[in-house]
């Protein structure tokens, strides 16, 4: 059997469900980033690492970009239906092309809550949400359309379930 630790970076709890979840079904040790150093990594047969999309990166992905990992999956939590999100823009801020085809990466969704948002987090999805009513309604994605329902609430789309992939694939390596 594998040696396998999942580590995460989460502001608001989703990326840190996920991955309790994750660990808890594969057996592996869980930490927070920024607690692991780097040397760390190296003592583990597979990394899974966890971050929420905020302004087109990963948090905290540069711990396994920038560190050497035996295995590396990714997993990301944001509010986009990954089923209809392209997310390669995303991958090629935070990852070399080289390490794009050396690790598997899964996405998952979160969810808001308005109310705990730091002011940072607040103002961003304010002018997002500016943007999108500047936008020709025709032109509107799906989830364009959520964010202006939902602006201001609390919306939880986790599900464990979702997880599944992940886990079956890292049992397969």
């Amino acid at each position: 059997m594998s040696k396998v630790a999942v580590i995460y970076k989460s502001h608001y709890g989703t990326t840190r469900r996920y991955a309790k979840w994750i660990s808890e079904e594969l057996g592996a040790e869980l930490f927070e980033e920024p607690g692991v150093r780097p040397e760390q990594l190296m003592e583990y047969d597979i990394i899974v690492y966890g971050g929420g999309l905020y302004a087109g990166g990963v948090a905290g992905s540069k711990l396994v970009a920038k560190n050497p990992c035996k295995s590396l999956v990714v997993f990301t939590v944001g509010l986009a239906n990954p089923e209809l999100t392209d997310f390669s823009e995303i991958l090629s801020k935070n990852f070399t092309p080289e390490q794009q085809e050396q690790i598997k990466v899964f996405h998952l969704r979160g969810g808001i809550d308005y109310g705990k948002l730091s002011t940072v987090h607040r103002v961003m999805m304010a002018a997002m949400k500016k943007l999108t009513e500047k936008a020709p309604v025709a032109e509107r994605t799906d989830d364009d359309h959520l964010l202006l329902e939902t602006y201001g609430t609390k919306i939880d789309f986790t599900d464990k379930e979702s997880i599944t992939a992940l886990v079956e694939y890292v049992r397969s390596m």
